[in-house]
């Protein structure tokens, strides 16, 4: 094959990729060097030049002439002065042979070897090109197209071709795909798998949720509001805490907008998800009655040593701080960073509802006393979470709460 092919084929692969000329001629070097290496050993005596605008290379190898008899005349960078007169019949002892090596005298295999090296160091090359590029990207929105719907993932491809992959837990559960759909997510991470970058982007995160504020908010983009923290339950609920340090911007108001206007596109990109953007104060009373917002708060008790903090509310209060699942007070927990115990106010008590001590011929009086640990004393206030938080918030094991859901939700199908 001839050099020029070689050269070219690879000038214009890293033209295509943005390669920097000096990376591009050192690749090539290297691929010669080693040709040079397997046939003659050493290649310290060998200048190679390469004009990879031209696609020409030249490869001379130096020798310093010595006598015939010389002890040195085995040495690399050594010639005899007859091999040297075969050259150019003129020479003399101690003079410098330049001898031109061509790409034919290395043989047809090395030349192939050489191209299959070449190929395999623009496949690297343009690996490493993807994984910097992505690896620089995380944790900004990108948009892509999708091209095929696995069960497991959807893979979409960018301006370039490149593949990324949107794994099924990072789609929020209301995603519904179709091929050549227009994508926005956030790059999450970005793997090396068997030796291929494998990017993989993320709907569901809470950084997707922050820079989407950043793209629609021009104040949270510039920094004079900051998002303190952003917790959800994807295409469901979030939460986010926004703060400024200008007193003249209300950090609540310009993240939504005149009626709504800068937080609709967020909510419809995010499938509808319910948004609460809440003001961050380092008053922990009143930021754990924000982070339970809509529900009105009567009197709190913080045990920070315990990490926990117990809520006393009005009964028609209690629904709306727990709220659809469990979702409210979950995501609360999780903004404030302490787990919430909600109770009802021991005055109040509602007829539609039945104290927990009513069931106790059949429920173990230890499993009413652990609801009533984080705040659960009445059938409704356990019916209103989702059987996995309680499994989560208590010492209760599954067929143990699937069992007390079938008890309390018989009472009130009487």
């Amino acid at each position: 094959m001839d050099s020029g092919i070689l050269i070219e084929s690879f000038a214009d692969f890293a033209k295509q990729k943005n390669v920097d000329r000096p990376t591009m001629i050192r690749i090539l070097e290297d691929v010669f060097r080693t040709m040079i290496r397997k046939k003659f050993e050493v290649d310290d005596n060998f200048d190679i030049i390469i004009n990879a605008d031209k696609g020409d290379l030249e490869i001379w190898r130096f020798r310093e002439i010595v006598d015939d008899n010389s002890e040195d005349i085995w040495d690399y960078d050594k010639i005899s002065l007859t091999d040297a007169r075969q050259i150019e019949p003129d020479f003399e002892i101690g003079e410098e042979v330049a001898e031109e090596i061509k790409l034919v005298d290395f043989g047809r295999r090395a030349v192939m070897t050489a191209r299959q090296t070449l190929i395999q160091r623009i496949k690297d090359l343009e690996k490493d090109i993807l994984y910097q590029k992505y690896k620089d990207l995380v944790g900004e929105i990108i948009s892509a197209e999708v091209y095929q719907i696995l069960g497991r993932e959807v893979l979409l491809v960018d301006g370039e071709g490149n593949e990324l992959s949107l794994p099924k837990h990072e789609q929020i559960s209301k995603d519904r795909f179709r091929k050549g759909d227009n994508v926005r997510a956030i790059v999450d991470r970005v793997e090396m798998i068997n030796g291929n970058p494998k990017i993989i982007l993320s709907r569901t995160s809470g950084e997707f949720l922050e820079r989407l504020f950043e793209s629609e908010v021009p104040e949270v983009y510039d920094g004079l509001i900051t998002i303190k923290k952003v917790v959800r339950e994807p295409g469901e609920r979030a939460k986010v805490a926004v703060e400024s340090y200008d007193d003249r911007i209300d950090p609540v108001g310009a993240c939504v907008g005149m009626k709504g206007s800068r937080i609709h596109s967020i909510v419809r990109e995010l499938q509808n998800e319910n948004i609460d953007v809440i003001n961050f104060t380092d008053n922990m009373e009143l930021y754990i009655s924000r982070a339970l917002s809509p529900a009105k708060i009567s009197s709190m008790k913080i045990l920070t040593d315990d990490g926990r903090v117990s809520v006393y509310l009005k009964p028609d209060q209690v629904s709306l701080a727990i709220g659809k699942g469990g979702q409210n007070i979950k995501l609360a927990s999780k903004l404030v960073g302490l787990e919430i115990d909600v109770f009802r106010e021991l005055n109040e008590y509602e007829e539609e509802d039945v104290d927990l001590d009513e069931f106790a011929d059949e429920i173990d009086s230890w499993i009413i006393d652990e609801l009533k640990r984080i705040g659960l004393d009445t059938a409704k206030s356990v019916l209103a979470l989702a059987q996995d938080d309680i499994v989560r918030r208590t010492e209760l094991e599954e067929e143990t709460v699937k069992y007390l859901f079938e008890i309390l939700n018989k009472e009130f199908e009487q």
